[in-house]
């Protein structure tokens, strides 16, 4: 009889909570703000540039590393932030950020090498480190008294050992909503240089900051460009999160590794929606100057509507999520909370402890999505108030 266990690696990412929460709201017929993906459109220019480049014949194999109208509108992107990519042999279009992360770690981390994560982090970074061979170190991000989530440098100096290979950063930081601000970036970058380290940073939410906060790359701060790969998408700045259009940005020599690893993976993907994103890059910022307004709106609606709610609400400087801690309302499991809310109010979140390695220092707190049509939010904070 073959053999069909896992490797033993792979055996802690057998199921996810994203399926497991999916499944219970779908069961209660609940509204579900705990999964991360809007659910209106991108800017119609976009869409139709897709529909466009399939009516054309755009739907065979694209190049390797992207189609190179993309690739050169993401140098152009770039560019803003004051960092220069040269789209030929710096910029890889890969299938979303979460393929260029595990991509990333495959190419990079050798069995034994290890990475430094700030939790909670998002799902992917263990089971990319995982696959690679290589060991987690995670660094926890500490609640200040202000409701926001910030970062131990002490903890992280703490965190690298001779092992260190990489050091994995997120901002805007999901779930937390944490945007990292100049000074804690470089501190991470100020570890990285004293110990020779790569750094990978997740930037996905780039475009999605609230209160005139400013998003600073890694790789724009001294010493860093040579040192770190960047990675981003299309799908949360335009509303297109199923298109799975991603990219890498970095040195040659690191940008071709990744490449490396990503052909066998996927080889290639998106061939239509590569132009289409293009165009978006190019020419939606208004859009997503309006995205962003009104994101922040859906912030301040659900963050009131949570505190009416009687939960300890966190601050949320970015992305699609509120965090808030459900002590208030007397429960002390965020995981037993969040599996019984679906069948009791009609509501799905997620938990952030299964996001860490140390799950007691982050029991109280549950991630909500604010990424949602007004009236999917209001009925959710009616349902929520339910719970007083």
């Amino acid at each position: 009889m073959p053999r069909t266990s896992l490797v033993p690696r792979l055996q802690p990412f057998t199921s996810t909570i994203f399926a497991e929460m999916t499944a219970l709201a779908v069961r209660a017929g609940a509204v579900n703000l705990g999964q991360g993906f809007p659910d209106t459109d991108g800017p119609a220019g976009m869409l139709t540039a897709a529909q466009d480049a399939i009516a054309s014949g755009v739907n065979q194999y694209p190049p390797g590393p992207g189609r190179p109208e993309l690739r050169a509108a993401i140098a152009e992107q770039r560019a803003r932030y004051g960092t220069q990519f040269d789209p030929e042999t710096e910029i890889l279009v890969t299938v979303g950020a979460t393929e260029a992360i595990a991509a990333a770690l495959l190419a990079l981390v050798d069995a034994g090498d290890e990475v430094v994560l700030f939790e909670p982090y998002y799902d992917s970074y263990a089971a990319s480190v995982a696959l690679a061979g290589g060991q987690r170190r995670v660094v926890s991000l500490v609640e200040e008294p202000s409701g926001r989530f910030g970062l131990d440098v002490d903890a992280l100096r703490a965190a690298v050992t001779p092992r260190t290979k990489v050091i994995l950063v997120n901002t805007p930081h999901n779930p937390t909503g944490t945007v990292l601000t100049r000074a804690e970036l470089t501190a991470i970058a100020e570890v990285c240089q004293e110990h020779d380290l790569l750094a990978i940073t997740d930037e996905v939410y780039e475009d999605l900051i609230f209160d005139g906060r400013e998003h600073v790359p890694l790789g724009s701060l001294p010493g860093m460009a040579e040192r770190t790969l960047t990675i981003s998408s299309a799908g949360k700045s335009f509303n297109c999160t199923g298109w799975k259009i991603g990219w890498v940005c970095g040195p040659a020599e690191v940008v071709a590794a990744v490449r490396a690893a990503k052909q066998f993976l996927t080889f290639v993907g998106g061939a239509p929606f590569q132009p289409a994103v293009a165009h978006a890059l190019r020419s939606e910022s208004a859009w997503v100057a309006d995205l962003r307004a009104g994101l922040a709106d859906k912030r301040t609606r659900l963050s009131a509507g949570l505190a009416e709610a009687g939960f300890g609400v966190r601050t949320a400087e970015g992305t699609y999520f509120v965090c808030a801690d459900v002590r208030p309302l007397g429960f002390t499991d965020g995981l037993e909370f969040c599996r019984a809310l679906p069948d009791k109010i009609g509501v799905a979140a997620v938990p952030v402890q299964v996001f860490t390695d140390n799950p007691d220092r982050w029991r109280h707190i549950v991630r909500f999505a604010f990424c949602k049509r007004d009236e999917v939010l209001d009925e959710a904070i009616s349902r929520l108030h339910r719970l007083r």
